[in-house]
């Protein structure tokens, strides 16, 4: 599947963006030229050869805080689509297999989930268990799981019905057994389009969060608090912003391209690219090669 996506110009396009997120969270806090959190008398100041972005109304340096706020937002987003993840894909799949009454408790947890407006209620959870990113992110994560349990079900419902999943159900083949052997496979591409959506969803959720000054105690910088920040000073800079504003939309933009060439790499879908491209080079190799001209 990898192959099949990088063989995708949007795919090599959203790989790309998303290593470069991936390294500004690892390297970014190594990477900021300054102190993130060293204030001056200097405020406001416009972008310089000292300052790249400008200065706060604090003084403090945008760009250093730009680099350093990168690792909460990734690692927030990346708890939100693994706490979902493994909250949802597992009793999606296992409600195919486990009887009815698991299936019945399963499905009703997962209507309960989707009616409980997920901002309103980590902001609940963090007002109870205090102002933390880790939990906000670990029950928004609980609350955005029925995607990958419902995509999961689906997936494994389609895959339950075929003739060699019986065949192993009736020979005794354990339930562990049958889902490692053939029904992950299956499932798995529509849980990876999921996953890369989520992981998107996550970036809009941490920013949403840490606009509103919830999950991180100031002054940790994030990028939704940078952008709360200048919201504030728009008189005085009112390009501050943009960096902030463009980092989260083009990380989320990527996330959601990558889920779209997943989703064309899969399933139909990738079979008939392979077989394009086989067939492709196969004409190409059949080809005369064309004998040199007269003089």
């Amino acid at each position: 599947m990898v192959r099949r996506v990088l063989s995708l110009t949007s795919g090599r396009i959203a790989v790309v963006i998303l290593v470069l997120v991936a390294l500004l969270a690892l390297c970014g806090p190594w990477l900021a030229p300054q102190d993130p959190l060293a204030t001056s008398d200097n405020t406001l100041a416009s972008a310089s050869g000292a300052h790249w972005l400008g200065t706060d109304y604090l003084g403090r340096d945008v760009f250093s805080r730009l680099l350093d706020g990168s690792r909460i937002s990734v690692l927030g987003s990346l708890e939100v689509a693994l706490m979902a993840l493994v909250v949802g894909a597992v009793p999606g799949i296992l409600s195919v297999y486990s009887g009815r009454a698991f299936e019945w408790l399963t499905l009703r947890l997962a209507d309960t989930l989707v009616a409980l407006p997920f901002l309103l209620f980590a902001i609940a959870v963090i007002a109870l268990l205090g102002n933390g990113i880790t939990q906000a992110m670990l029950v928004t994560g609980a609350l955005v799981s029925p995607l990958f349990y419902r995509v999961s079900r689906a997936a494994t419902l389609a895959v339950a019905r075929s003739p060699y999943v019986e065949a192993a159900i009736v020979s005794g083949a354990s339930v562990g057994w049958i889902v490692r052997r053939h029904v992950w496979v299956k499932v798995l591409p529509p849980i990876a389009v999921a996953l890369a959506q989520t992981i998107g969803v996550g970036f809009v959720i941490v920013s949403s969060l840490t606009f509103l000054g919830i999950g991180v105690q100031p002054p940790a910088p994030t990028w939704g608090g940078l952008l709360a920040s200048d919201l504030g000073y728009l008189s005085h800079q009112p390009w501050a912003p943009v960096a902030p504003a463009l980092l989260i939309m083009v990380t989320v933009w990527a996330c959601n391209l990558l889920a779209d060439a997943i989703r064309d790499v899969s399933g139909e879908a990738g079979r008939a690219l392979v077989d394009r491209r086989r067939a492709r080079s196969r004409t190409s190799t059949s080809a005369p090669v064309p004998v040199g001209g007269s003089r």
